[in-house]
């Protein structure tokens, strides 16, 4: 039996339901906007913004950046 892991709309919060379309605002789908939640758990992160990218920090899952992202 394979089991799913929950995941979240890193720009809403929202749980991510497959097969179901969830809106994502224009500004981070040109990457000009950090993720808001985390999309582990769906809780609010701390995020801070600079000239040069962006650091989001969940309580429980730690730091990401847009740096870490750049190379996906």
């Amino acid at each position: 039996m394979d089991i799913m892991e929950e995941r979240y709309n890193p720009f809403t919060g929202k749980r991510v339901v497959p097969n179901l379309d969830d809106a994502v605002p224009a500004a981070a789908l040109l990457g000009l906007e950090p993720p808001r939640f985390c999309e582990h758990c769906g809780r609010r992160m701390v995020v801070q913004v600079s000239p040069d990218g962006w650091w989001a920090k969940c309580s429980r899952h730690g730091v990401t950046d847009s740096k870490s992202l750049e190379h996906r």
